[in-house]
Parts: C-alpha cells; structure tokens; sequence
C-alpha cells in the first residue's frame, strides 16, 4: 500500500523513503515524529510549479514546523519564512536563511519582537493594527532610520468554510484591519515617515478547501488597492488543504492559481503555506501500551498523548493510525487513546485495525504539522525524539527531552 511517494508498505512494514520505521523507533523509542525532507521537497516543488502562472514567492509558515532540520532543507530549494513571534525568527536566522525572505507576522507583536525584528532587518511585517503601526515607525528611528517595509493586514469580513478554531477573516476575528481603517492609514502615510506601504495581507483561514471564500475576499483586497497604484505587493496567506482521511479529494492548487492568474497580473505576489508542505511528509510513531475491554469497547493504550498531538482534542482533527506492520484479516473498532488524564485524549475514535497487542506499534499519519510545535509538557511529558529521513539516511533532528530538562529554567 502507498500512502503517498515517500511513505509506504514495503514486505508489509511501513516506511519512510524505504527505510523501515520500526528500525528507527527501535533506535530512538517511542512516541517518535519522523519526517521526509524528499517529501517536503516535492511538495514545495509542486506549489511552486503551481502558482508559476502568478509568479507567487512560497515563504513557508514556521508555525506548522518549525524542526531545524526542515527549515534547512527549505532554505536550500528557494523558499522565505513566514514567522509570527520574534522566537520563530531566530530559528529561522539560526537555520541560516537570509533575513530579507522573512515575513514577520502575527496579531500582538511584542515590543521587543518588533525590535528585534527591525535589527535584523526582516523583509516585510504585516501589520494588524493602527497602534503597531506607531510602535513600528518610532522603532525603525531608534535602530538606523530605514523605513520598514509592510503590509497591512486586511480583514475581508468573509467567513471561510472551516472548523471555527481556523477561521480568521470574519468581520468577529481579531485579526487584521477593516477597509476603512486601511484606507485611512493610506491616505496619510505621512504620517508614518519612517513606514513604507508597500503590501496589502490576508489570511481568511486554513484547511480552505472551498475557494469561493478566497476568491471573495480576494475581490474585496483589489477593490481596496486599485486606489492606491503604489500598493504592488498582495500578500494571499497560507490555508491551502492537505487530506488527512485516506481517499479524500481536496482542491489542487492548480486550481485556485487558474482562478488567481487573471486576477493577480501586474502584482509581486507572495503566499505563506504551512502545512501543504509538511503535513503527509511527517507521522507520529507510537507503541501501544495496554488493551482494555470495557462497555464493550476495545481502547488500545498508546505512549503518545494529546501532550504529543493536540490536534485532536483542540479540532477533532482526524488522523489516520495504521501498524508499523501490515497485517491481513479481520479488524476491531478501536478506541485508540492516550495517557494523559484527560477524557479529551482520544487519538483516533472507532478506528477499523487489526488486533493489536502491547508492544505493537502504530503510526499516526500526516502529522508533519502543528505536531511538535504544539507539542507540550502536559502532565510532566518530556516532549518526543524528531528525526529526519533524507535519502538512505536518517538521524535525530531534535532529542528526547529528558526529566532534568522539565527543571532546566526553575530557579
């Protein structure tokens, strides 16, 4: 069975570019996050061949994976950075990406993050309200005077068809700026000597698999700059979808760029995707711990947890769970949860697997994204080993934590 060109069955084991995963996890133990730079690659490759027709700039959105490792390997095949707190930034800068193809985002930018920032000279910061445009201005005066270039962030007051938790561009969302308050910043940009309006942002959601959302707001951004011709930049966020169940269709992006060609022409565009990018490149590897018969439910325990992998509990996000090894015949409906004490800490409800015993393992499958970032200590858990595959090569990208590193930073 091929889940997708880099994860697979081979002789019934599942692998990771042709590399057994169970070898690794017998390395580097369980709960384990794996990814495939191959993977990445290729569908960074694809999204850039796809919006060739707009000329659109990838700048990768950190916050789905922010693994060192993978931040390299981006910066290696063309792509800038989309960071939303001055934390991403440096590991970006650590990366060894140029600070000119970071886009420094986010709707309550700290003083100090903006500081930072405007030091290392960030390509662009979208801005999301009228007092940060102040801050921004007074800023660039202390450091050495340069204006700062931005977007401004527009709110399209469009509702996207996603879960509620992921969507940001309704007139209720605290993100951006209304097309009023917009153009009375354009309208005055003298008032901000040391800013340079050069951009106009949005961000209507994620998982957008309708595009008639983004197409509506898009509308509403070009009815706001064709009065303002030194606006040369559009800045069309990230949302692109990725499956998570098996055999679920999802919009190409061939599809939107067709919509965005004829629409777009004359404007640097720039896009922020996430997890088109990472997601199906990256699993979780778990071991299962106990099997327990109850109300006539079978709940198989595994070492991973909503601590591990929270989107479940925070979206009901479905995940995939297949075993490390295929077995053939009959299946249970399995309730596969995790340790931690919370009733939220379902992995994966009513899920058709083979019977499995403690000690085998599963895998959670396109969790490549806003896995490990939002990955935390929950229950006093050392956060998981990463690892990489690249090639016929694999290594640890990030070490287990262990106890002592929960005290670390306690005085």
């Amino acid at each position: 069975m091929v889940f997708n060109s880099s994860i697979r069955y081979l002789d019934k084991r599942l692998t990771v570019d042709e590399i057994d995963i169970e070898a690794i996890v017998n390395e580097v133990g369980t709960p384990a996050y794996l990814y495939s730079l191959a993977r990445m690659r290729r569908n960074f490759h694809r999204l850039r061949t796809a919006f060739a027709s707009v000329n659109a700039r990838l700048h990768f959105s950190v916050k789905a994976n922010g693994n060192l490792d993978v931040l390299r390997a981006l910066d290696a095949v063309g792509a800038g950075f989309d960071c939303v707190s001055g934390g991403e930034i440096y590991r970006v800068l650590e990366a060894g990406a140029v600070a000119d193809d970071i886009v420094f985002a986010g709707v309550g930018k700290t003083r100090a993050e903006l500081a930072y920032a405007i030091k290392n000279g960030v390509g662009w910061i979208n801005v999301e309200n009228v007092g940060e445009l102040a801050l921004i201005d007074q800023l660039a005066g202390d450091a050495n005077g340069k204006a700062v270039r931005v977007a401004l962030r527009l709110n399209p007051e469009v509702t996207a068809l996603t879960h509620p938790h992921m969507a940001t561009g309704h007139g209720a969302a605290k993100f951006g700026m209304t097309a009023d308050v917009i153009r009375d910043l354009l309208d005055r940009p003298e008032a901000y000597p040391r800013i340079r309006f050069a951009g106009i942002h949005m961000h209507i959601g994620s998982q957008l698999g309708d595009l008639s959302a983004t197409l509506a707001a898009l509308d509403k951004l070009l009815a706001l700059t064709t009065d303002y011709p030194w606006i040369n930049a559009i800045n069309l966020g990230g949302g692109l979808p990725v499956a998570y169940r098996f055999n679920e269709a999802i919009a190409a992006p061939d599809q939107l760029a067709v919509q965005l060609s004829h629409r777009l022409k004359g404007y640097d565009v720039l896009l922020e995707p996430g997890r088109a990018i990472v997601a199906d490149a990256g699993l979780l590897v778990a071991e299962a711990l106990y099997v327990k018969r109850q109300a006539g439910q079978t709940f198989v325990v595994v070492d991973a947890s909503m601590a591990e992998l929270i989107r479940p509990a925070l979206y009901g996000a479905h995940h995939e769970i297949v075993p490390l090894r295929q077995i053939e015949g009959d299946t249970v409906t399995t309730q596969v949860v995790g340790p931690v004490c919370e009733s939220a800490d379902l992995l994966g409800a009513d899920r058709e697997l083979p019977p499995l015993k403690p000690g085998d393992k599963v895998a959670l499958m396109t969790a490549g994204a806003y896995g490990m970032t939002m990955a935390s200590n929950y229950n006093a858990r050392p956060r998981p080993v990463e690892a990489v595959v690249d090639g016929e090569r694999w290594w640890v990208s990030r070490r287990r934590e262990t106890y002592a590193d929960l005290l670390r930073n306690e005085v």
